[in-house]
């Protein structure tokens, strides 16, 4: 692209079946400079998900048929990208299970437009990890026992068998893995890796802890590869 050529904005697609809502959202959004798309179901938003690759979906966890849940879950057998969810719920354990499926972060229906627009522009200056001099394809591999962490090509395996994991899972584990002997607490971690701007409840870590350990087969009582370090946070294990 040519520096007299304007940037493809970010498109960010909503999800919601509050047409009024997701209108509204959608409004903030283009303002703030992002290309938008809106669906009110979920077979719809998966055939927007596919079709057009959104940088972003803002997903409402209440969709009726096909939950916000269900629709995280296949969306993330095929893309990446950000997922933030909306909830309209206040159980800690309805937030848990959308982040659970592969949601990066979630909003608490009501919520203000500006919160929602700004925790999507954080998210769209990730990832952080990987950028340190000599370049990222050149960064040697990490090796903790049977874990083997290439931060170039964002590669994870253990024992030879590749592991699937989303962004946030894979710049949580590269920013535990860059200073391997070092006792991270949440908010540094929230820091280096959702972003300092970002303002919401640190138990976010844990969950994406937990998501991290099931994949990489980590038992949680006697974790080998992310280990717990009691009133402080978490820290990366010899494997």
């Amino acid at each position: 692209m040519s520096a007299s050529e304007p940037a493809v904005p970010a498109t960010v697609l909503v999800v919601d079946d509050e047409a009024a809502l997701a209108g509204l959202v959608c409004t903030y959004l283009e303002r703030a400079g992002y290309a938008t798309l809106r669906a009110e179901t979920g077979p719809e938003a998966l055939r927007l998900a596919r079709d057009a690759a959104p940088d972003v979906i803002v997903l409402d966890l209440g969709l009726p048929g096909m939950d916000g849940v269900e629709v995280c879950r296949q969306v993330r057998t095929f893309s990446d990208c950000y997922v933030v969810m909306l909830t309209a719920r206040t159980e800690e354990t309805d937030r848990l299970i959308g982040l659970s499926v592969g949601a990066d972060d979630y909003v608490t229906k009501p919520f203000s437009p500006r919160e929602l627009v700004a925790r999507v522009q954080v998210m769209l200056r990730r990832p952080r990890t990987g950028r340190a001099v000599p370049a990222p394809e050149e960064l040697p591999p990490r090796v903790f026992g049977d874990l083997r962490i290439e931060p170039g090509p964002r590669l994870v395996s253990v024992a030879g068998r590749d592991v699937d994991l989303t962004r946030t899972e894979f710049d949580l584990l590269a920013a535990l893995s860059a200073r391997p002997r070092f006792a991270w607490a949440r908010r540094q971690l929230i820091d280096e890796v959702w972003d300092r701007d970002w303002v919401g409840d640190e138990h976010l870590v844990d969950v994406h802890v937990a998501h991290l350990r099931r994949k990489l087969g980590d038992d949680p009582v006697a974790p080998r590869y992310v280990e717990t370090v009691r009133g402080v946070g978490y820290r990366m294990g010899s494997g």
